[in-house]
């Protein structure tokens, strides 16, 4: 049973089996229910607390499980990495559609180029690498909509 859980966690909802790009496919999924959350700061608070700790966990124990770090089918990091992204957009002003589009690009933009220094954080084994590289990309998309935001 906790196998079929991690399972779960660790590829969104099987999201990641999608036959190409399963992390931007994952991503899409996670931007959806992100928009379809309510409007409450204290709940998205729990849920990326949560999401970035069973992710730490599942993507770690998933992965030895299968025994490849960090395989592609592991798509929680994204669907964090991408929720940081609309949760710190949110904290600073009130995006409307266009903001989280923009929000989706650049963290993926960030995640597939890796620029320094998320490449280092890819290179930390475990559960807790998979996850730091996207947490990154999404606090550094998060950056660059912010100043947009304010020219």
């Amino acid at each position: 049973m906790i196998k079929t859980a991690n399972k779960i966690i660790a590829t969104f909802f099987y999201s990641g089996y999608f036959p190409f790009a399963p992390g931007t496919f994952g991503s899409l999924l996670a931007f959806g229910v992100w928009i379809l959350l309510p409007d409450r700061i204290i709940l998205k608070s729990i849920l990326l607390l949560l999401s970035i700790l069973l992710g730490i966990w599942s993507a770690d124990q998933f992965s030895r499980d299968i025994g490849t770090n960090d395989p592609s089918i592991v798509v929680i990091d994204e669907v964090v990495g991408l929720w940081l992204t609309f949760y710190i957009l949110e904290l600073f002003f009130k995006p409307i559609l266009i903001w989280y589009i923009l929000g989706f690009i650049f963290f993926r933009l960030f995640d597939i180029i890796k620029p320094y220094p998320i490449s280092v954080m890819e290179k930390i084994d475990g559960g807790l690498g998979i996850m730091l590289d996207d947490i990154l990309a999404g606090i550094f998309a998060a950056l660059i909509l912010i100043v947009l935001n304010d020219i």
